[in-house]
């Protein structure tokens, strides 16, 4: 490891880091597509172009003429064991999506999870001081069932408006969702439609809410053009549902076990709270969420890329992880540096279908470890990180606990 350069820079690989890369979804092929451009199998079966090179993946995440909806059909190139409806945001393309982003944008905005930062803090606060009383009676404890997994899930389930009493009914739904596995795709189906027709009750006003966003959009709805309707509206619920929650963990888990594991990472987020937003930023570029960055397009053009061409009718892969991998963007691109500057990095995707919910995420994130930092700066993991459980599939790949104690 290289030695630090100044008090608030910090460098390591994170390749030193156990179990943080999930197993590989795609295998290449030997052989190059007709425009000269290295091909992969996907899991199902489809041949994909795979473009990795930075300028690459942020080119055909920004251009329009890449197709998802004619990916999300029977027996089509996907990573998913089945299809998703037809309205999710991320199944959508120019002009529909574009319709239904506005419609939510504003209440996932930088200036919106501003005013939410203080109440995260607050719940973030009383989750670490019932870890701090468990601490001082027994010898270790879960950080993720303590703290982490309780926050993102309250955190949206209130945002959205949702009883907290309802969580139990359909958070186990939504991490079967996110995991996609293949193994018993039926019962994948059932879970999938039971929480879908749970938000279909919210918005149909069969459940009752507590105020919050879906309230608020419900009587927003006819400010659209067209006006949104239930369909569009549960499947865009869906997305946040699951993403604000879900996807937020398993981003926050690995953060916390990285910073756990390179234990100069958490001293340095706890001796200078300032530097937490920057090393956010850099453990974003290089964790990944899950075992795939971006779904599948269809190219509707011709388009030159560095190495070849794209080929209409073509099934592409945009592949964001490698793309932040780039060392033409990224000097040293495995390493953490945590003076890197800039936010460059494709972990929310970029363009059209850039993740709704980044502030969320960000926000969150730099909440939750300025806490835990601050309050707990000896915090320190009880097991060896080699030998801790892993949550995975398609879209989550994190640590399924954290066992921690203080030291100092």
């Amino acid at each position: 490891m290289s030695a630090p350069t100044s008090p608030s820079q910090i460098r390591f690989d994170i390749r030193n880091i156990a179990n943080i890369a999930p197993p590989a979804m795609i295998t290449a092929q030997p052989t190059r597509s007709s425009g000269g451009l290295p091909q992969i199998t996907l899991p199902t079966g489809h041949t994909a172009v795979h473009l990795t090179r930075y300028g690459d993946v942020h080119r055909v995440l920004t251009d329009t003429s890449f197709i998802r909806s004619a990916t999300n059909v029977d027996d089509g190139p996907s990573f998913l064991p089945t299809i998703m409806p037809e309205d999710m945001l991320l199944n959508l393309d120019h002009p529909d999506h574009g319709r239904l982003k506005r419609f939510v944008a504003a209440a996932y905005s930088a200036n919106a999870m501003t005013a939410l930062a203080p109440a995260v803090r607050r719940h973030t606060l009383s989750l670490v001081d019932d870890l701090v009383r468990a601490l001082d009676q027994r010898a270790d404890a879960d950080l993720v069932t303590a703290v982490l997994d309780p926050l993102t899930i309250t955190v949206n389930a209130d945002y959205l408006g949702i009883p907290r009493a309802d969580i139990p009914a359909f958070r186990h739904l939504s991490r079967q969702m996110q995991l996609a596995h293949d193994t018993d795709v039926p019962q994948l189906l059932e879970d999938f439609w039971e929480l879908y027709h749970y938000i279909e009750d919210l918005v149909a006003g069969r459940r009752h809410l507590e105020g919050g966003l879906i309230k608020d959009l419900l009587t927003a709805r006819d400010t659209v053009t067209p006006p949104v309707t239930d369909a569009e509206y549960a499947a865009t619920l869906l997305g946040s549902l699951v993403g604000g929650d879900q996807n937020v963990l398993s981003v926050l888990s690995k953060i916390a076990y990285t910073s756990l594991s390179e234990h100069r990472l958490w001293d340095l987020m706890a001796q200078q709270p300032a530097a937490i937003p920057d090393v956010v930023e850099e453990l974003l570029r290089l964790l990944p969420l899950g075992r795939i960055s971006t779904f599948p397009r269809i190219a509707s053009r011709d388009l030159t890329v560095s190495g070849g061409t794209l080929r209409q009718g073509e099934v592409v892969y945009a592949d964001a992880h490698e793309a932040n991998r780039d060392p033409d963007v990224f000097p040293d691109p495995w390493i953490i540096d945590t003076a890197r500057s800039g936010k460059r990095h494709l972990q929310f995707g970029y363009g059209m279908h850039h993740c709704m919910g980044s502030a969320l995420a960000r926000m969150e994130i730099i909440e939750a470890m300025t806490v835990l930092t601050s309050r707990l700066p000896h915090l320190r993991l009880t097991a060896a990180p080699e030998t801790i459980e892993w949550d995975t599939g398609v879209l989550v790949h994190r640590p399924l606990h954290l066992p921690v104690a203080t030291t100092g």
